[in-house]
């Protein structure tokens, strides 16, 4: 097990949480709970950085797309970054790949 950790950082194009660890039933809540802390202005985006995410489960989806409904009410963008293999698949087979913008790295996707 891999408790999820959460870090926070300003970028040039908007904020980026950095996601380490396991983003599950256990503890998605914890990223829940800070998105709507977020001060997004519109033309922002939101970077969602999972390079270090170790697992995900449907919950912690549900996680990113409530962070993509907040970026969108902040008429903001939102752009997951360094996902996963195994995440990606989950995100290509349902279809969420299409909804967000899905970068290779961090640096590319917070514009850094």
């Amino acid at each position: 097990m891999s408790p999820l950790k959460i870090t926070t950082r300003d970028a040039a194009d908007g904020p980026v949480l950095k996601i380490s660890g396991e983003l599950d039933y256990a503890n998605a809540a914890q990223l829940r709970d800070l998105i709507p802390t977020i001060g997004l202005r519109p033309g922002q985006r939101l970077t969602l950085d999972l390079g270090r995410m170790a697992f995900c489960d449907s919950s912690g989806i549900t996680a990113m797309i409530a962070a993509r409904n907040h970026a969108h009410a902040a008429r903001a963008d939102v752009a997951l970054a360094a996902v996963p293999a195994h995440t990606l698949r989950v995100l290509r087979i349902v279809g969420l790949d299409r909804i967000f913008t899905i970068h290779p790295d961090g640096e590319t996707a917070a514009g850094s």
